[in-house]
């Protein structure tokens, strides 16, 4: 009895917000997520040593903790090709205005990742009121399960994929004769669009489950395609590693285990559309 006095409630203020007013509830809460990535963005350009030395530019060195392990377990196996040391990137600026402007481009970026949990809660304090009460209850934890992939996809390339494709790009040559300079604007961009990508993959199942919520997908035809998918990230992962098979394993894993995590989030929204459907 409460939860249809509840649904008549939540009805009732519905028709009472007009178009106008829904714009200007989302309008806020676009200006509120865009104040929190100017501010964050201001405190990252504020701490150019730290986001540049430390962080952006750091994967490139040998002396960085994911090439110094991944020496020690290409010393284990014998699988020198995993190995990066004696990285000579040289990374140059070629533009009068390059540096500031990847001072800028790269202080958004780091906003923009950082005030992405406040970003996703803003989006969910949108929609929430034109959810059921059933739909709040199954998707309350919707906030907390998009950050964590989404800081885990970021953790999983900075880590592992960035390095290993900057040591295959870095060093690739064609010929002796051409050596490697890299422009700063180049290795940035290299950077963001490997992080940020891997981060909005790791949200897969985010979008499995809004996907299979609606009927757009079933897990039967994830489990149909899992085989042309596992053949997709062993190419994404052999163009990016090193030409071994532990390397291009050692990628390949995580992201087919984001893929069947997918498929068990499918089922289970699947079996509960077929039960709301049949009663």
């Amino acid at each position: 009895m409460s939860e249809v006095n509840s649904n008549k409630k939540r009805k009732s203020k519905e028709k009472e917000m007009s178009f106008w007013d829904h714009l200007e509830e989302l309008r806020w809460h676009i200006v509120r997520s865009i104040l929190a990535v100017v501010i964050l963005a201001v405190v990252a350009f504020l701490n150019r040593g730290i986001i540049f030395d430390l962080i952006i530019l750091a994967p490139k060195d040998s002396e960085f903790i994911t090439n110094r392990l991944l020496c020690q377990v290409a010393e284990f196996l014998s699988l020198p090709s995993l190995c990066i040391e004696n990285l000579s990137l040289k990374i140059i600026n070629i533009k009068m205005s390059g540096q500031f402007m990847i001072h800028m481009y790269i202080s958004l970026v780091v906003g923009i990742i950082v005030a992405f949990p406040y970003i996703i809660f803003e989006i969910w304090s949108f929609i929430r009121p034109a959810l059921h009460i059933n739909e709040k209850k199954h998707s309350g934890g919707a906030v907390l399960v998009s950050s964590f992939l989404f800081i885990c996809g970021i953790l999983f390339s900075y880590f592992l994929i960035v390095p290993l494709t900057i040591n295959f790009l870095g060093t690739y040559q064609v010929s002796d004769f051409v050596q490697n300079q890299v422009s700063l604007s180049s290795y940035i961009s290299t950077v963001v669009s490997v992080t940020f990508s891997v981060g909005l993959v790791f949200e897969l199942p985010i979008f499995v489950y809004f996907l299979t919520k609606v009927g757009i997908i079933t897990p039967d035809f994830m489990k149909r395609n899992r085989k042309y998918m596992l053949v997709i990230l062993l190419t994404l992962s052999a163009i990016i590693t090193p030409p071994d098979v532990f390397s291009q394993v050692l990628v390949c894993i995580p992201l087919f285990g984001l893929y069947e995590l997918s498929i068990k989030v499918a089922s289970r929204v699947h079996k509960k559309r077929v039960i709301e459907m049949n009663t």
